[in-house]
């Protein structure tokens, strides 16, 4: 009987380095499923962003009739109840497209292990889809130079996006394992395969 893969979650703060974290567990064999662009595409298909105006407006839409990422993260960073509207509408979509990988990746002899790049996988009820969780930990003034040097935004945007997620020690507690992030990226590679042995090793 074929062996069950075991799905590795990913929990961290903004910026704390989760997806370099599933980048580097990428290259021990597993396959890594990442919920952003999935969400992109989303918001491509015609039913979704027809939704979207519905519930926001045109002005969400630049000037070629696309989504305007940026626009619709401004107005639900501003107001939990047009965030829980954004969330009813793409989380369950990107859940189920997740799970749809997870069962093919199952199936894959190349694949080591599976791991979930999810942002808000806590948030989006997707704990549940994993058997293993890693916080990715990482001091918050070494997260805001990373947010200050890409360009992706500053402190206030930071505590806005921070106000509507589980606190930090809370996803660190639902953790089975924890790697360090401030040291740089040599340090975290070291951690990472250490990581790998030992959860697939468990076994």
């Amino acid at each position: 009987m074929e062996q069950k893969k075991t799905v590795i979650g990913i929990l961290g703060g903004i910026a704390s380095g989760k997806s370099t974290v599933a980048r580097l567990l990428g290259r021990h064999g597993c396959a890594v499923i990442e919920a952003d662009p999935i969400a992109h595409q989303l918001l491509e298909k015609p039913e979704i962003k027809d939704q979207l105006v519905g519930l926001f407006g045109q002005h969400i839409l630049d000037e070629n009739g696309r989504v305007n990422r940026a626009a619709l993260a401004h107005l639900v960073f501003s107001d939990a109840s047009a965030l829980n509207r954004l969330n009813a509408l793409i989380h369950p979509p990107v859940m189920a497209e997740i799970e749809r990988q997870i069962a093919a990746y199952q199936h894959d002899p190349t694949v080591s292990a599976i791991v979930l790049d999810v942002p808000l996988l806590a948030e989006a009820g997707g704990l549940d889809l994993c058997d293993v969780l890693v916080f990715v930990d990482a001091d918050r003034p070494v997260r805001l130079e990373r947010l200050k040097k890409s360009g992706k935004f500053d402190e206030n945007e930071l505590k806005k996006r921070e106000k509507f997620q589980i606190s930090l020690d809370k996803k660190k507690q639902l953790a089975h394992y924890s790697v360090s992030n401030n040291s740089g990226d040599s340090d975290l590679a070291g951690q990472v395969a250490q990581l790998f042995s030992t959860i697939i090793g468990s076994k």
